[in-house]
């Protein structure tokens, strides 16, 4: 036993707890007041449970693993190594340890994954007396969380379903099938978590049953799983929207060589990418040498058009992930951006006009053809936003349409794209405007 002086606070673990090392972590855990132990073990993120698990005794893992909730210990086994998991497997009891075994057959990223097999049933015919001290049974002995009770036949297919607010509403001589809701949301097996997560946010539903094929309830997904489902799709996003592959753990725990290997392979592509910006320059060396006042604004139109495709990209890639748009309103998008673009342009092009013109009146940087340069480079800036916004908005539908994630059409890629395509945009009016003059 511990000594009461030595014992530590649960918010102070669980402040430490990302710096410190596996040894530092399960002394810390140890020293926790036993009250506090059990809520700290099952508030920890999948990776860290498996993680103090084979750091603990024997003895001490079959507590903890048998804490767990069967989809929760399903979670906690898929972060070990696979040579491993048949032995913690054999710290469960029979009905427990084939729960998890089903869970771990499903994919991880669908709904049959992420349910919980434990749930309230209640029979059709059943008193509002009986459901409820049957609920009542069920919530001691094996159901970690009671939203709902799930009205079931005899082959277990889904009916209806009551809450338990309409439970104790009800006159008593009702029976369960006279109040039961039949207007059911439900998800299959196989369905993607993304997919789950957006009938939580439309429904305000706590929990969801899944079934299969026929109709035969298997488990339901609550709120409280499908809260870590959001919160990891939206980071790997996010990653993917910075130009590099989405990670599989917090930064911290990321080994380095994973960290630059990860990065790497985007910059690369990035870097080889933009080498046709050198190649673009070289195409117009002679206008630039007969113009040398061209070369000046070159990172002005570049960066203008990849600010535009950039940030309709993001638009478009956060959009298609909430279903605010849909593969089908490519062409409602195009002529949106289409005019976003023009307008956004033009605002930006007559400041850059103005500008030339300002700094040609106070400081006659430019020469006697400021106005032609001038025009040029307003021009350009607005054919390039234009052609940057709509890169920007239509690379996410092309990449959805060809089966690829459109957060992969990230900011960087995008920029890079355009960068290119800007300097051709630039140059060509530069030769329309200004031939006869500075070329």
């Amino acid at each position: 036993m511990v000594p009461e002086s030595e014992r530590i606070q649960e918010d102070e673990l669980r402040d430490a707890w990302p710096v410190l090392e596996p040894r530092d972590r399960v002394e810390g855990f140890r020293l926790l007041p036993p009250a506090s132990a059990d809520d700290f073990f099952l508030s920890l993120s999948a990776m860290d449970q498996a993680g103090l698990l084979q750091a603990l005794t024997p003895g001490e893992r079959r507590t903890w693993m048998r804490l767990l909730p069967p989809d929760d210990a399903a979670d906690v086994l898929q972060e070990m190594p696979p040579d491993a998991r048949e032995g913690y497997l054999a710290l469960l009891d029979d009905t427990f340890r084939r729960e998890v075994l089903v869970l771990m057959a499903y994919a991880e990223d669908a709904a049959g994954g992420l349910m919980n097999p434990r749930f309230a049933r209640v029979r059709p015919d059943a008193s509002i007396d009986e459901a409820l001290g049957y609920l009542r049974k069920q919530a001691r002995e094996q159901v970690e969380t009671v939203y709902y009770g799930y009205v079931l036949d005899a082959e277990q297919r889904l009916l209806g379903v009551v809450s338990l607010r309409q439970l104790f509403q009800a006159a008593p001589g009702k029976l369960v099938r006279d109040i039961m809701r039949t207007d059911l949301v439900t998800v299959m097996e196989d369905t993607h978590q993304e997919a789950v997560s957006r009938l939580f946010a439309e429904h305000a539903l706590a929990a969801i049953p899944v079934v299969d094929a026929q109709g035969r309830m298997k488990g339901i997904v609550t709120v409280d799983d499908i809260v870590s489902v959001v919160q990891e799709e939206a980071t790997e996003d996010i990653q993917k929207v910075g130009g590099m592959e989405a990670l599989d753990a917090p930064y911290f725990e990321v080994g380095f060589l994973t960290m630059v290997k990860k990065r790497a392979g985007w910059l690369l592509i990035l870097f080889v990418s933009e080498m046709l910006t050198a190649t673009a320059m070289s195409r117009y060396e002679e206008e630039i040498a007969r113009a040398v006042v061209l070369s000046l604004f070159v990172p002005l139109i570049i960066s203008s058009g990849g600010n535009s495709g950039s940030q309709a990209s993001t638009l478009i890639v956060r959009s298609l992930a909430l279903t605010e748009v849909r593969l089908r309103d490519w062409w409602r998008v195009l002529r949106r951006e289409l005019f976003s673009g023009l307008v956004l342009g033009a605002v930006l092009g007559t400041v850059g006009v103005m500008r030339i013109l300002l700094w040609e009146h106070l400081f006659h940087s430019y020469g006697e053809h400021a106005t032609l340069v001038a025009l040029t480079v307003g021009f350009a800036v607005l054919g390039v936003v234009t052609w940057g916004t709509l890169s920007g908005s239509m690379l996410p539908f092309i990449l959805r349409r060809l089966g690829f994630d459109p957060a992969s059409a990230s900011a960087p890629f995008v920029a890079t794209l355009v960068d290119v395509s800007g300097l051709v945009i630039y140059f060509t009016t530069a030769e329309l405007i200004l031939r006869g003059t500075l070329l």
